[in-house]
Formats: C-alpha cells, sequence, structure tokens
C-alpha cells in the first residue's frame, strides 16, 4: 500500500482496483528497475516445496 498510494501517488479506488502486475509495471516505470531475475528452475521448486510443503 505504501508503494502505491505513496510513492506513486495513486488514489486508494486506482490502487484497489489494480492487479500485482500491474502495480509492479507501475512501480518498475516509475523508478527504471529493470527484470534482471529469471524464473527459477524446476530443481529450485522442488527444493521450495520440500522446505515449505503444502499439508
Amino acid at each position: 500500500m505504501a508503494a502505491g498510494l505513496g510513492s506513486l501517488g495513486l488514489p486508494p479506488s486506482d490502487f484497489w482496483r489494480m492487479t500485482p502486475k500491474e502495480i509492479d509495471a507501475a512501480l518498475r516505470g516509475r523508478f527504471g528497475v529493470a527484470v534482471t531475475s529469471e524464473a527459477p528452475s524446476r530443481h529450485e521448486i522442488d527444493k521450495l516445496m520440500q522446505l515449505f510443503p503444502d499439508g
């Protein structure tokens, strides 16, 4: 909320209508942050699933 309402200066009604991807894109556009990370590999996902099982 701080990023959307404070840093981006969005009105609450606009902020709450945005999807997480839209907020991410707005923040990247505002602050010029480039995407540098790659998607996790299957091995990394399997490891995380072992560390944090769903049930």
